[in-house]
C-alpha cells in the first residue's frame, strides 16, 4: 500500500534516492539543489544507507566523483543547478560519451549573468546536446516518480547514458504537496541490482575508460551514442509500463491535457504546466477548444510521436522558459517546428513565447494571453509575430 506523505521536491527527490541507496553520491551545495544532499547526508549520518557520501570542493568534482565511482562498477549519484551544472560542462560529455549511467537531480534555475538564483531552463536546455536523457517533472510527484524511473532507463544495455532529472527551483523544489511514495522492498525491486558487464575494478576483463580516442574510432562512437539515445526512447516506455503496473501512475513521452476536441494547443514544460491546465480547464468552459502538451522526455526528442499529436491543431503555441539568443526562437520551439518541418506536417500555424526568465512570475493571465493569441492565429489564419514574450516589460 502506497505511503502518503508530504514533502517538498527536494526532499522527495532525496527520499528516492534514499530507497535507491546508491554506491556514491558526489556533490557540492548549490542553490536550489542544496536541499538534495543535505537531505541525503542525513540519512547517510543515520545509517540508513550505506551509500558512501562525498562532499567535494565544486560541482565540476562532484562529476568527476561521480564518473569515477560509475566506471569503478557503482551506481553514482549527484544534484545541482544553474551554474553548478555548467561547471560540470566537460564532464557531462565525458561521462556520456564514456557510457556511465550516472543520474543527476538537475533542479533547474537560471545561468549567470547577471547571477539569479530563481528558476527558469537556460541551464538543462544549455545541456541538451550534451549527451544526457533528459526528463522533465511538474511536480513533486514527478520528481520523485522519475527519480525511480532514472536507473531502470540509464542501465538499461542498450541504453547506458546518463539521465538528469528536471524540476522547477524554488516552486517545486521548496514547495510542499501531497505525494505517494513506493514502499522501500518495492522500490528496491523495481530498480534492482546494479550489476554492469565492464568495468574498471573487474580484473577478469581489465578496460580503459575515457582513453584517446583518434580518426580511427571516435565518430564510431558517437555513431553508437546516438543510436543509444534512440534506443532510450522504447526503454522509457518500457519502464513506465512497468511502473504504471507497480503504481498506478501513467507515464508516456509527454502528457496530453483537454486536447481530444481542442483546436489550437499550448506547449510547456514543467511547473507551469499545471498553471496552463487551470486556464485551460477556465477557457474551455468558455466554449473555447484550448488543450495541453507538456513533454516530459526531451533528449531523446520524440519526434514522431509528439508531431503526430500536434498535426492535427489549427494552430500552436509553444512556451520557452530560456532564451536561445538565436534569433529564431527558444529551444523547445526550434525541436518542435524542425521535427514538425522534417515530417512534412505545414498545417498548423506555430507560434513561440518566451516567458519566466529568472525566476519572473507565470500568472494565470499570462497564460491566458498565450492561449487567446493562438486562438486568435487559428481564427485569422495569421501569424502576426512568430517570437513573442510575455510578462516582461518592453
Amino acid at each position: 500500500m502506497a505511503i502518503r506523505e508530504r514533502l517538498s521536491g527536494n526532499e522527495a527527490t532525496a527520499v528516492a534516492m534514499k530507497q535507491i541507496n546508491p554506491g556514491v553520491v558526489a556533490a557540492f551545495p548549490i542553490t536550489p539543489s542544496t536541499e538534495v544532499p543535505q537531505y541525503f547526508s542525513s540519512f547517510v549520518a543515520d545509517g540508513v544507507v550505506d551509500t558512501e557520501f562525498v562532499a567535494v570542493e565544486s560541482e565540476h568534482s562532484a562529476m568527476s566523483a561521480c564518473i569515477g565511482a560509475q566506471a569503478a562498477g557503482v551506481r553514482a549519484m549527484t544534484a545541482t543547478s544553474a551554474n553548478g551544472l555548467a561547471l560540470m560542462w566537460e564532464l557531462l560529455y565525458i561521462a556520456s560519451g564514456s557510457r556511465l549511467p550516472i543520474v543527476m537531480a538537475c533542479i533547474n534555475r537560471a545561468l549567470s549573468g547577471p547571477i539569479n538564483i530563481h528558476n527558469d531552463h537556460s541551464d538543462s536546455m544549455g545541456a541538451r546536446d550534451s549527451g544526457w536523457i533528459q526528463i522533465y517533472s511538474e511536480t513533486n510527484q514527478e520528481a520523485y516518480d522519475n527519480m525511480l524511473m532514472a536507473h531502470r532507463i540509464a542501465e538499461h544495455k542498450d541504453v547506458l547514458l546518463p539521465v538528469m532529472v528536471c524540476q522547477d527551483g524554488f516552486i517545486t523544489s521548496h514547495a510542499i504537496e501531497n505525494i505517494e511514495l513506493v514502499e522501500d522492498d518495492k522500490v528496491k525491486a523495481f530498480v534492482g541490482e546494479y550489476n554492469p558487464e565492464f568495468y574498471l575494478l573487474n580484473k577478469e576483463n581489465p578496460i580503459a575508460v575515457g582513453p584517446l580516442d583518434l580518426q580511427a574510432h571516435y565518430f564510431e562512437h558517437q555513431r553508437q551514442q546516438a543510436e543509444a539515445m534512440k534506443n532510450a526512447k522504447k526503454v522509457i516506455l518500457e519502464v513506465s509500463d512497468e511502473f504504471e503496473k507497480m503504481t498506478g501512475r501513467k507515464y508516456g513521452l509527454f502528457e496530453e491535457y483537454n486536447t481530444k476536441d481542442a483546436d489550437v494547443c499550448v506547449v510547456v514544460l514543467n511547473s507551469t504546466a499545471g498553471t496552463a491546465k487551470y486556464v485551460v480547464d477556465q477557457l474551455n468552459e468558455q466554449g473555447k477548444k484550448v488543450g495541453i502538451i507538456k513533454p516530459r522526455v526531451y533528449r531523446p526528442f520524440p519526434v514522431d510521436e509528439i508531431v503526430d499529436a500536434l498535426a492535427k491543431f489549427k494552430a500552436i503555441a509553444i512556451m520557452d522558459k530560456t532564451d536561445s539568443f538565436n534569433a529564431a526562437g527558444g529551444p523547445l520551439f526550434s525541436d518542435i517546428t524542425s521535427a514538425m518541418y522534417a515530417k512534412g506536417v505545414f498545417g498548423p500555424k506555430v507560434i513561440n513565447f518566451t516567458y519566466g526568465l529568472g525566476g519572473r512570475d507565470v500568472k494565470a493571465e499570462d497564460v491566458e494571453a498565450v492561449c487567446n493569441e493562438v486562438l486568435k492565429v487559428a481564427e485569422t489564419e495569421k501569424v502576426e509575430s512568430v517570437y513573442n514574450y510575455i510578462g516582461v516589460r518592453e
